[in-house]
């Protein structure tokens, strides 16, 4: 873009707005819309059918012009800086940690005497950083505000390094060199922190780095929030324009860019990155079923923080304008979570398929002796994004057709169910072979259990959370089950135990699960 078009969106987000002046949303000449006498219904903030796709002018994206009829105080699609536009997916800590872990492996510049000493440290502060929420999105960058964690943490850190240190090396010289190489460590992550959130802070300010935000809600909240956004660049965030249900009418009411049938399509019309909750006025289930569509789950999402007294995760309290908002864990797995999850599955199921292969030989004969020819029997499930795919089980029965197999709820009382096929099921050793389903990434070890497309279409069109199971790939096993919901339990409750789990997903969730599915087929308590 050029320089002049920079120029006005700099001056337009920078310019003191008067407290009486009603938020239009930024259009491209940088300067509030004219006011406009229709706008007291409902029926003129209607958002147009289509908004003009924004073009390349060679310097950078540029907005679209407006069309006859369109309404200029909606936002046009995105008139960001061309700096901006190549650093959209840019994120503090792809900064902030690389410093980190330089100044934490500085000693070995100057002796490598303790170097397996330094890569331990250096790794274990990263993840106590990590885990304290140290490398988490911020709106209001501070090395003061971030001083007492990371003094805290670095302490910790140095704690359990030299006492490990300690109960290894039994002499006072090589512990006094190896805490000074800690020391220095400590010192150098701190002026690194400081460099680094004055080098963010100065790349938001010249709309070096920024991202569109969406505000949801029209309220005085969603008012304010517009109008600092507009003022302060140093949040990182350019206000492309508010949606919610119904345009409010009345002194200092936001016009809408739509509704909040509408976000998906806004999201992607403009770009965003970065959604804010202020107060909408929706129910909240009507709003989380927004926020789990495909669009809504790839922004940042945050929140403005509605009960006095509450704080951020990690004892990190954030602010836009002394408006406290805190940062919303996603809805669904994806980036590092995911792959971490993918990981510790590919790396559970390897273990435990050489581990119980014993086990699965003797299912495997025992199968055999009951059944005869075809102990394994492949059936049509569905996992991630609704893909089906061929679940893998020991076969603890034969049923009379396809038909029956694909739309049969429960075989538990089948009276073709020998004692074998029995035993197995109620210490659900049939589901074994799933670990190939595991290693071949359609499965993965905890998460919502497969379904059969029958009843997975029957179940999404009485439930409504039902599909939204499908966000994540299915599990051998499942926080619902363990929590007693097999066999003939509700759906809903099923639905809403595994959309929890997905919400709330933690490495330690899926041990957790693990452990009381170790507890529920040493019980018995199968199917």
């Amino acid at each position: 873009m050029s320089s002049r078009a920079t120029t006005q969106h700099g001056t337009a987000a920078e310019s003191p707005v008067a407290d009486s002046e009603p938020v239009a949303a930024v259009v491209d000449s940088g300067k509030p819309a004219e006011p406009d006498s229709r706008r007291g219904t409902a029926a003129d903030h209607a958002p147009p059918p289509e908004i003009p796709r924004p073009r390349r002018d060679g310097e950078g994206l540029v907005a679209a012009p407006p069309r006859p009829g369109l309404d200029t105080t909606a936002v046009l699609p995105y008139a960001g800086s061309a700096a901006s536009t190549r650093t959209r997916r840019l994120r503090a800590w792809m900064l902030t940690a690389p410093v980190d872990l330089v100044a934490l492996l500085a000693p070995l510049a100057l002796s490598d005497r303790y170097w397996r000493g330094t890569l331990f440290t250096a790794a274990f502060t990263v993840t106590i950083f990590a885990t304290g929420g140290l490398y988490r999105g911020r709106r209001h960058m501070s090395i003061l505000d971030e001083l007492p964690n990371l003094f805290g943490r670095l302490l910790a850190s140095a704690a359990i390094v030299a006492i490990i240190a300690a109960l290894r090396h039994n002499s006072v010289e090589y512990m006094a060199g190896f805490m000074r190489g800690v020391a220095l460590s400590a010192g150098l992550v701190i002026v690194g922190r400081a460099v680094t959130r004055a080098l963010v802070v100065t790349a938001r300010r010249r709309r070096w780095v920024e991202h569109n935000a969406i505000i949801i809600g029209g309220g005085p909240v969603a008012v304010e929030l517009a109008r600092l956004l507009r003022r302060n660049p140093r949040y990182g965030l350019r206000f492309v324009g508010c949606v919610d249900a119904t345009p409010r009418s009345g002194p200092g009411a936001i016009p809408l860019i739509g509704t909040l049938d509408d976000l998906e399509e806004r999201i992607v019309t403009t770009e965003t990155d970065v959604l804010i909750i202020a107060e909408p006025d929706c129910a909240e289930s009507v709003l989380m079923e927004l926020l789990r569509r495909p669009a809504s789950a790839r922004c940042d999402l945050w929140a403005v923080q509605r009960l006095w007294g509450s704080h951020s995760p990690g004892g990190l309290p954030d602010h836009i304008g002394a408006i406290p908002v805190v940062r919303v864990r996603h809805t669904t797995l994806s980036g590092p979570r995911w792959l971490l999850k993918r990981t510790s599955d590919v790396v559970l199921a390897s273990v435990a398929l050489i581990v119980l292969s014993p086990v699965v030989l003797v299912c495997a004969l025992l199968t055999f002796l009951e059944g005869g020819r075809g102990i394994l029997f492949r059936q049509v499930r569905i996992g991630q994004y609704g893909r089906p795919f061929h679940v893998i089980k020991f076969r603890t029965m034969r049923p009379r057709d396809d038909e029956e197999a694909a739309t049969t709820w429960s075989i538990a009382e089948d009276r073709r169910v020998g004692p074998i096929g029995r035993f197995m099921r109620r210490t659900s050793l049939d589901e074994l072979p799933q670990l190939w389903n595991i290693l071949r990434g359609d499965m993965t070890v905890v998460g919502p259990r497969p379904e059969r497309p029958y009843f997975v279409a029957k179940f999404s069109a009485e439930h409504p959370d039902y599909a939204m199971r499908h966000r994540v790939p299915v599990g051998l096993t499942g926080l619902a089950q363990v929590s007693g919901l097999r066999g003939d339990t509700p759906i809903s409750d099923r639905a809403r135990f595994d959309n929890y789990y997905i919400e709330n997903w933690s490495l330690w969730l899926d041990v957790k699960v693990l452990l009381r599915t170790v507890a529920e087929v040493l019980g018995g308590r199968g199917r």
